[in-house]
């Protein structure tokens, strides 16, 4: 294992030895997820003589981004014509106007051609891509799954990078890659890193833990994380083992509570490995490609500047770079795919453009730092050796296919 500067884990616990105990973690953003009636009838009064729509029309308008002008957001509004600016004003406070989530990049070829015919297309490929990967036990709430992760995605987001003043990015991402190693150890879903992560991230900025405790505070986000995505969990004094001994059963739990507290037993996030799976069944990437891109949104987990960007732009940024890395030739279907997978990416395109170069530095340093646990993790047969592929050692080529 990588020398981090925590004490090193020992194989205590191998819960997961046999095959048949592997199984899929709950997905409870899935299963809090139902059919929405987003469009209510409209009570009409009797003395007004002019007639009124009970269901106002609705359909899909292009219109520029306040954030940049190199994007197009498509959203789902309704039609001027047929609703008054009062009407829109109240339909938008009963949740009848769904916010933009979709964003078409600057360039994208017959757009005006394929106005009318990119969000059904669009609604069936994400839909599709939902069932291919088993995220999903009944095909009519895709689309609202899909909207609510959009949704979901911004909630506890990070305004800005900045750490307490007695951490530093460079022991945090020591932590991190030490929870890399204990959680690859264990055997956990990836998505239970991603959300131990996120909660470490959230509890360094809510409560107050002192340098000597950090390690205690990120085995108590990894517990917790486990405790939602897992069916198999480790002992109390496991765990402790091991950190060495080094706190007691008693100061876990305890940090335990603090966390759950601090964070107001909140412990919902949508990670971005689930749009990095969804945008690479979309567009239809091959297993290189996707494992690349895994490698690469892992790598984003040590880098402190990368919590300020939302889930779904680091999972496409890590996708375009890795297509772009392994230049495997595209197919026709493929591209068009992709350029409806692109479309979902929120945000501009100079925010993609800077998770790109971050991700590139990250690579072409991954094998020289002292964090190098993802590195070798992404480096054995079954990842297909995607973290030694020789277009990552070239600093200058890779940081080229970002400009």
């Amino acid at each position: 294992m990588a020398r981090t500067g925590f004490c090193d884990s020992k194989p205590l616990l191998d819960l997961h030895k046999k095959a048949d105990e592997k199984r899929a973690p709950l997905r409870t953003w899935a299963n809090a997820c139902g059919p929405k009636d987003r469009w209510q009838p409209v009570e009409v009064d009797e003395s007004r003589m002019a007639p009124v729509k009970m269901e106002p029309e609705r359909r899909w308008e292009r219109r520029l981004s306040a954030q940049t002008s190199e994007s197009i957001i498509m959203g789902f509004h309704e039609d001027s014509r047929t609703c008054s600016a009062g009407s829109v004003i109240n339909n938008k406070a009963d949740g009848c106007l769904e916010e933009p989530v979709l964003l078409y990049p600057h360039g994208l070829q017959g757009l005006h051609s394929l106005q009318a015919l990119v969000p059904s297309f669009l609604r069936h490929e994400v839909e599709t891509a939902l069932e291919k990967l088993d995220l999903i036990w009944d095909r009519t709430y895709a689309w609202d799954m899909f909207l609510d992760m959009m949704r979901t995605q911004t909630q506890n987001s990070f305004p800005n990078a900045d750490l307490p003043w007695h951490f530093t990015d460079a022991t945090r991402a020591i932590l991190v890659d030490w929870l890399i190693q204990v959680h690859e150890m264990m055997h956990f879903q990836e998505e239970t890193l991603y959300l131990a992560i996120h909660l470490l991230n959230r509890s360094l900025r809510k409560i107050k833990v002192t340098t000597v405790n950090l390690q205690l505070l990120g085995m108590v986000c990894l517990f917790l994380a486990a405790k939602k995505e897992e069916c198999l969990l480790p002992e109390v004094s496991g765990l402790c083992y091991l950190m060495d001994h080094t706190y007691t059963k008693h100061q876990l739990l305890r940090m335990e509570r603090k966390v759950l507290c601090g964070l107001k037993f909140d412990l919902s996030y949508c990670p971005p490995l689930h749009f990095l799976l969804l945008l690479a069944s979309i567009a239809r990437c091959s297993a290189k490609v996707v494992w690349m891109a895994r490698y690469l949104l892992e790598l984003s987990l040590l880098e402190g500047q990368c919590v300020v960007f939302l889930p779904v732009q680091l999972a496409g940024a890590a996708l375009c770079l890795a297509r772009q890395v392994l230049q495997e030739p595209p197919t026709p279907e493929g591209e068009a795919a992709w350029c409806l997978a692109s479309s979902i990416h929120v945000g501009s395109e100079t925010a993609l453009l800077r998770i790109m170069h971050i991700l590139a530095n990250a690579a072409t340093k991954a094998h020289t730092r002292e964090t190098s646990a993802t590195f070798i993790k992404f480096s054995s047969p079954e990842t297909m050796h995607v973290s030694r592929h020789p277009g990552l050692k070239n600093p200058s080529g890779l940081l080229g296919v970002c400009t």
